[in-house]
């Protein structure tokens, strides 16, 4: 059956531009067409500012192309007309292959058409053969029947070259079953009906880190801007090294642009250095996809701003208390962990708001590209690598209608409140939190973690202060540099890995943009506290009151004046709080801390752990900034723990003597949890019949206690090779064990009592109290006392009460059911390291033996070693119970032998 295809070629193609072979560059073009329903490339976010370009370019440029596309077809083949020195040919032509042949069933060739085939050329008069830039393979639409024919719309078709992405064609094709199809002119012009005037409003504000090209300095260079076949080139910037920005920063542009805003043509750039000679190369470009972010409408009136009701919470004056409220408390207290925040929310403090991600990856701030935006420009030689970036161009765009009679006004301008385009010193204050989830580095599995800081010629690092053996380092340090924007706008944060011998391995790095943030409406600079406070953990730090930021807001947004009014009942003044309220209903940036992924260069693409921090930045012509937050990480406070083992009651008799008795000899162990090393233990009741042991001896354990945190700190070696210590917390515990003593077999265990310092069981005043209860709440489930909400007739905090004394049971477990296996009663003294140097005291009962003295304890005269007083053995041990019996066994032999003695000594007969 005989056939026509219909291949209409009308958008802009982006291709692979390549040169002269003599000039040794390539580059490959992408384009950024989308049709409306049946777009099928990259999905990409209208409402977020694109960084550069987004598609994979390929080298530097030089030169334009002259590309003509060939489309085969079966055994056919046209050719499109060729468009000379363009990097973004629109052809806008339509191809027709009448007569085709096509043997079988039209419904298979409709469900499986053959495939038609576009190879794009760079024409070359001169040469044999035109350059091969790419090809893509397209399915043409089949339509079997002219009347139900609906007009196809042009899709983007991904252009490829060695298996490599070299750009995308805008094209359409249809396979009809019929040869009557009205003739078509192949060109149509461009400027048709679907074209519109519009104005293309640039702002160009400078170009920044411009790398060295042909191993000379870009110095001299300008940009210029091309869309829909109209270009502008903007001033020269003189001396690139002193000062990067345009003298002139706002250009306007008449070009005509399609209503469908899917096929407007890209804009591109390229800049140019001015060299000796008229020598003018091109030093980097690059191409802006989606133009639809650009469009506004001038006309708009401006919203005015409608404040939400707020409501007036009356603060409670907050009274002084022993609790010290820090800059931790406030981060603990936001992260949900109220163990380490105290009663920082109790008491009205403000909060802070952390991000999961970078300041320029949430959603409501845009990438801070409100202002400009910035643009990779790409360049170089690459042949399997990325793309070499030479430089950034810092810019934006707005189009909007323009109307075509010259009577009507034109509308007003988009960039008109611009800041000084002047060069501004800045301080810099930079907040390192902590890291988490950092790769090792060591055969340890670990990290010996450290920060070094860039930000232009200056250099920060903490070498000497590493964080050993730990892959989630708090380091709560705070920087301060100095920088001149925007000729130092990039600030590098790295983290090294310590080593003794070999050289420091890189565990990651980001960089941040200072420029975006100072220049950002969202105010990125300083973020914005929940209140205005002149002192505390929450002090406000800008260096402008609220009143006055809220000034410039309205200045730079073009809002209309809001009256502040006054009112009471707010700590600190009530205008710079209700002004302070005014912003924080603008969507700006509030105090905040942001967790930035960290990179390897040589390990592109790939985590190597998360950095939490925040940057403060502050232009130095407002004067001085508020003082700095105080972000040290809490030191442990040193804290001495007597503990005096008067006596023991009630305890379980493990051995049993030669006469069936029950008997124990009774001793206590006692350490702090996380320092087994240092276990002490009393000397030995020996003997004791009834569970009773008199000891009055004295433990003395010394401990780094983190009140805030209610934690001790400990640190020590891992091993004996080990370099560092390793830094541990765990919660104040202090574990007590009864034990038996035995010579000649394993000690026997009694019984066991642990005790959390931070919420000490309220201990018995009589032996006979002494029951679980003490270690049960009401329910009778075990105690849980948190160090914030204690149950305040059981659990006692030590650091609070600092002294008491008692009985407390110990447990055994029978059957995973407790039972008190005896009782011991002792004294808890805490003292800090400043008392304990002023009331000396000994271990056990050795000098100095005070505060108080411990005399030797009364004990009956039983208690004793049984080989080391023999006489004293049998005398305690046989003669106590059986003098009776033997006695009574003395006499019987004694009468035994005398009577043996009689019959023995008794005079024979004389008859005998």
């Amino acid at each position: 059956m005989d056939w026509l295809l219909e291949g209409i070629l009308r958008a802009e193609n982006r291709l692979l531009n390549y040169l002269n072979p003599t000039s040794g560059f390539q580059r490959k073009k992408i384009a950024d067409y989308r049709n409306q329903e049946n777009y099928s490339g990259d999905s990409e976010d209208p409402n977020k500012p694109p960084s550069g370009l987004n598609d994979p370019l390929k080298g530097c440029f030089v030169s334009l192309t002259d590309p003509v596309a060939h489309v085969s077809f079966l055994h056919l083949s046209h050719c499109t007309h060729v468009i000379s020195g363009t990097l973004h040919p629109c052809w806008d032509e339509t191809l027709l292959f009448e007569d085709i042949l096509i043997y079988g069933d039209p419904q298979g060739t409709a469900q499986d058409p053959p495939i038609v085939a576009v190879e794009i050329f760079d024409y070359d008069s001169g040469a044999r053969s035109n350059d091969f830039m790419g090809r893509c393979i397209c399915i043409p639409m089949v339509c079997l029947d002219l009347n139900v024919r609906s007009i196809p719309r042009l899709q983007k078709h991904r252009i490829t070259r060695n298996e490599e992405e070299n750009g995308y064609l805008m094209a359409a094709f249809e396979l009809l079953l019929d040869r009557k199809v009205k003739e078509r002119k192949k060109e149509s012009n461009k400027k048709s009906h679907y074209m519109f005037l519009r104005t293309l409003e640039i702002l160009a504000w400078g170009l920044r880190d411009m790398k060295n090209y042909n191993l000379m300095v870009v110095n001299n260079p300008s940009l210029i801007i091309e869309c829909g076949g109209e270009s502008i080139q903007t001033t020269t910037i003189r001396n690139f090294q002193e000062y990067p920005n345009f003298s002139i920063n706002v250009y306007l542009m008449k070009v005509y642009l399609p209503v469908d805003e899917d096929y407007s043509p890209p804009i591109e750039l390229k800049v140019i250095d001015h060299r000796d000679f008229g020598y003018k190369p091109v030093v980097g470009q690059a191409t802006v996809r989606s133009l639809s972010q650009y469009y506004c409408n001038p006309l708009e009136e401006i919203k005015v701003h409608n404040l939400p009701p707020r409501e007036v919470d009356q603060l409670p004056i907050m009274e002084e208390e022993e609790e010290e409220i820090d800059w931790w408390s406030k981060y603990y207290a936001t992260m949900g962990d109220l163990s380490k925040s105290g009663h920082y929310l109790e008491k009205g403090y403000d909060s802070i708001k952390i991000y999961n991600c970078e300041l320029e990856e949430v959603p409501e701030f845009h990438g801070l590209q409100d202002f400009c935006q910035t643009f990779q420009l790409y360049r170089g030689k690459v042949q399997d690598d990325d793309p070499v970036v030479g430089g950034e161009f810092k810019g934006l765009f707005r189009i909007y209608p323009l109307p075509e009679d010259p009577r009507i006004l034109p509308p007003p301008r988009q960039f008109q409140e611009l800041p000084a385009n002047v060069s501004q010193d800045c301080l810099v204050r930079v907040y390192i939190i902590r890291a988490f989830n950092l790769q090792p580095k060591d055969v340890n599995g670990l990290c010996d973690a450290y920060i070094k800081i860039k930000l232009g010629k200056e250099r920060m690092a903490d070498r000497e202060e590493y964080i050993p053996n730990t892959l989630d380092p708090v380091f709560g340090r705070t920087y301060e540099l100095t920088c001149t924007i925007p000729l130092e706008k990039d600030l590098k944060i790295s983290l090294f890995d310590f080593d003794l011998f070999s050289p420091d391995d890189i565990v990651g790095d980001t960089t941040i943009d200072l420029e975006n943030r100072l220049m950002s409406h969202y105010g990125a600079n300083c973020g914005l506290p929940q209140t205005y406070c002149v002192a505390g953990p929450t002090q406000w730090r800008d260096q402008l009151l609220p009143s006055e930021l809220l000034e410039n807001h309205i200045q730079a947004k073009n809002l209309p004046q809001t009256e502040i009014i006054p009112s009471h009942g707010f700590l600190g003044p009530a205008k710079e709080r209700m002004a302070l309220h005014l912003l924080r209903t603008c969507g700006l940036v509030s105090e905040h801390i942001e967790t930035r992924t960290l990179y390897d260069s040589a390990l592109p693409g790939i985590d190597q752990g998360k950095l939490q921090m925040w940057v403060d930045l502050f232009p130095l012509y407002l004067g001085d900034p508020g003082p700095p937050f105080d972000i040290t990480p809490r030191k442990p406070r040193k804290y001495e723990l007597r503990c005096i083992i008067w006596n023991t009651k009630d305890v379980d008799l493990e051995d049993t003597n030669i006469f069936g008795d029950k008997m124990s000899d009774i001793y206590v162990k006692g350490w702090l949890d996380g320092q087994e090393e240092d276990k002490q233990r009393t000397d030995v009741h020996y003997r004791s019949l009834a569970g009773e042991g008199n000891f009055n001896w004295r433990f003395i354990f010394t401990l780094d206690y983190l009140p805030m945190e209610q934690t001790c700190v400990l640190t020590k070696k891992q091993h004996f090779w080990s370099l560092d210590e390793t830094m541990q917390k765990v919660p104040p515990k202090l574990i007590i064990q009864v034990w038996d003593n035995d010579k000649f077999s394993a000690d026997d265990f009694i019984g066991n009592l642990e005790i959390n310092l931070t919420s000490v069981p309220r201990p018995a005043k009589r032996p006979r109290d002494c029951t679980l209860k003490v270690l049960q709440d009401d329910s009778g489930r075990a105690r849980s006392c948190t160090p914030f909400h204690q149950r305040k007739q059981k659990c006692i905090s030590l650091f609070t009460q600092r002294n008491m004394r008692g009985w407390w049971p110990c447990i055994v477990f029978e059957k995973d059911k407790p039972r008190v296996s005896g009782k011991i009663e002792m004294s808890l003294e805490l003292l800090t390291d400043l008392e304990a140097e002023e009331l000396p005291a000994g271990r056990g009962r050795e000098e100095p033996n005070a505060n108080p003295f411990l005399k030797p304890p009364e004990r009956p005269e039983t208690s004793f070693l049984w080989f080391t007083a023999p006489l004293k053995s049998i005398h305690f041990i046989i003669w106590q119970k059986s003098k009776w019996k033997i006695l009574i066994l003395i006499c019987i032999l004694l009468v035994i032998w005398l009577f043996i003695d009689f019959i023995y000594a008794a005079p024979v007969s004389s008859s005998q």
